[in-house]
């Protein structure tokens, strides 16, 4: 095959893939949180696996992981013994679970709101890559939420620890930050 063909197959179904994607919506993503996500962000920046490792290597911005924590299993014995499934991520990020679903809590609003000000000590224009897994809106919607909040660099990675692991990239082990105890 031709480099021309190559490029002219390699556009197509790029923009057919893209095609796919569902259209940003004006709100935050209330349901289905496991499904295709929209190609753009207004005001964030989408960020390929490329681009976010080269902001990890180079340490220049906070890493959110914002992936759900599994609920403990109804009817569950309140004595029997319950281990969450561990969480691997992006090394060095902070894991604020359960921030990106579409409506919050007024204790998880201010879990996110105190867990942002933690990881970016107070400045609101250091750079924020927010994930969760691929096709997972838990990232988007936080992203979004940061935005609201007047975070000014907020870069969205839409491909996620899934993303980054097929890459070949380390994961490490991460627990919630502080303050999200069952």
């Amino acid at each position: 095959m031709s480099l021309r063909a190559a490029t002219i197959l390699l556009a197509f179904f790029g923009t057919a893939a893209a095609a796919e994607r569902p259209p940003e919506p004006s709100g935050y993503r209330l349901g289905d949180y496991r499904a295709p996500v929209p190609a753009t962000l207004a005001g964030a920046r989408v960020l390929s696996t490329a681009d976010v490792f080269g902001l990890w290597r180079d340490k220049a911005a906070v890493f959110i992981d914002v992936l759900p924590r599994p609920p403990r299993p109804a009817g569950l014995p309140p004595d029997a013994v319950w281990r969450d499934k561990p969480r691997y991520d992006i090394p060095g990020s902070a894991w604020l679970p359960d921030t990106g679903f579409g409506a919050l809590s007024e204790a998880a609003q201010r879990y996110f709101e105190e867990g942002l000000e933690t990881a970016t000590a107070n400045d609101r224009r250091r750079a924020i890559v927010f994930y969760c897994l691929a096709d997972c809106w838990m990232s988007w919607n936080a992203a979004k939420r940061a935005l609201a909040l007047g975070y000014a660099s907020v870069g969205w990675y839409p491909e996620g620890a899934d993303g980054w692991e097929k890459a070949g990239h380390p994961l490490e082990p991460r627990e919630p930050e502080p303050g999200r105890e069952r």
